[in-house]
């Protein structure tokens, strides 16, 4: 499913040059485990970061949550450790540890002094091979994940997306949340775990991601004595199951709900194209991104109908999902939902202005920059590149890539969304 980006050749230059990612490797062990290094001398930590390829879409059907609790859940003690040492140990040493699931990821990293690495991995590894999953500690859990779910229960951005979901991909796990159900949470069993702990913590779909000062020898080394004898996943263990896109069905549904504010969300699902990639970064970039944003200006600073809005994209295995979110007066929603439909409808899809094009980019390339600071960034960052699109990509090309997109670019990906009118809407209206 995955196919690469053709990379452009970076040409030196003063702001290339600031795109520097210093020196990246990447190999794998015997087994299959992947490892990618990048090499940054001049900072004093180090981030790790063991990635599994499996998230909430990978959750059996009446277990959903089962790989957001596995997050939790190794935590709570291996052979070596319990619960309080595992914090303890990094902690004490100024570095920290976590962890977070998407719909189809797992990462458990952590950042620590140089000097502190080979506790770090040690520490990593421990969680990954070696949780004993003690019952008394994940009844406990299971209390907290259920307070996890009542937080989003309690936010009307958050389930509305949720909510989205649900309906964008009937009898697909992409449709379940990524923490789960109360009810499904409480059927999750130690054998759960371990079945898919063996299933899916295996070589081939793990990736051991390392940022900061740490030459590639010795995170090979690191990653050979701590995960070398990890063995591949059964033969008959379950493979990801695709979306066909034929599948979704544009919606239109209206709920009564106890907020205050009207919740608004549009969206659609496309199937997975990467020659619309970068063209479909750029515009949601000219969407959504900063208070120059199309949305902020149109809806926010011309018309004051929200107070927030924006556009995002997720770009997963297999398909595309694009969302607009706004929240806004009950009785400003449907001039709200207009001004979008005129959006879609209008020069900012159809005929973008390439001076928004130039700026969005500008931005981009900003934040791109100033995130190579961030070594946890960098860190997800390698590792989100070889997931998706099974190579490395140099910033130093993205930046380039980012750089030739045009208009032609962006009115493409606008059409790759589809006509306005299919596009899908839930709306959460208040109730009083």
């Amino acid at each position: 499913m995955r196919k690469n980006i053709a990379s452009t050749s970076a040409e030196t230059g003063s702001a290339l040059e600031r795109l520097s990612a210093g020196i990246i490797s990447i190999g794998a062990l015997p087994n299959g485990l992947r490892i990618v290094s990048n090499l940054v001398p001049y900072v004093h930590s180090v981030t790790i970061g063991i990635w599994i390829n499996a998230g909430s879409r990978e959750d059996p059907v009446g277990l959903e949550g089962l790989a957001h609790f596995i997050e939790h859940a190794v935590f709570k003690g291996t052979r070596k450790r319990d619960y309080v040492e595992i914090a303890r140990c990094i902690e004490q040493t100024g570095g920290y540890i976590d962890a977070w699931t998407t719909k189809e990821q797992t990462c458990i990293y952590v950042r620590c002094l140089r000097e502190h690495v080979g506790l770090g991995f040690d520490l990593l590894a421990d969680l990954v091979c070696d949780p004993v999953f003690p019952e008394e500690e994940l009844v406990k859990e299971k209390e907290v994940v259920l307070e996890e779910i009542s937080g989003v229960n309690d936010a009307p951005e958050e389930l509305i997306f949720e909510d989205f979901d649900r309906r964008s991909f009937p009898g697909h796990p992409l449709a379940t949340p990524i923490l789960g159900t109360e009810e499904s949470v409480g059927r999750i069993s130690v054998e759960h775990l371990r079945a898919f702990m063996r299933e899916h913590y295996v070589p081939g779909k793990m990736l051991v991601a390392a940022v900061g000062n740490i030459g590639h020898e010795e995170l090979a080394e690191l990653a050979s004595t701590h995960l070398g004898h990890l063995a591949q996943a059964p033969p008959d263990a379950p493979q990801r199951t695709l979306f066909d896109p034929s599948a979704y069905i544009p919606f239109s549904k209206t709920l009564k709900k106890s907020v205050c504010q009207a919740q608004l969300l549009l969206g659609t699902v496309i199937p997975r194209d990467d020659r619309h990639y970068w063209g479909l970064m750029v515009l949601n970039n000219m969407l959504s991104s900063g208070m120059s944003s199309i949305l902020n200006l149109e809806l926010r600073e011309k018309r004051g109908l929200v107070y927030q809005a924006y556009s995002s994209m997720a770009f997963l295995d297999d398909i595309t999902t694009f969302n607009i979110y706004a929240g806004t007066d009950k009785g400003k929603t449907a001039k709200t939902l207009d001004t979008i439909a005129e959006l879609f409808a209008g020069m900012a899809l159809t005929d973008p202005d390439p001076a928004e094009i130039e700026a969005a980019k500008a931005k981009m390339l900003g934040s791109m920059i100033m995130g190579m600071e961030k070594m946890t960034r960098r860190m997800s960052n390698l590792a989100q590149d070889l997931f998706y699109f099974g190579s490395h990509i140099t910033p130093a090309e993205k930046a380039l890539l980012i750089e030739s997109v045009d208009t032609a670019d962006v009115a493409a990906a606008a059409g790759s969304l589809g006509v306005p009118s299919l596009l899908s809407t839930l709306i959460y209206k208040p109730s009083r």
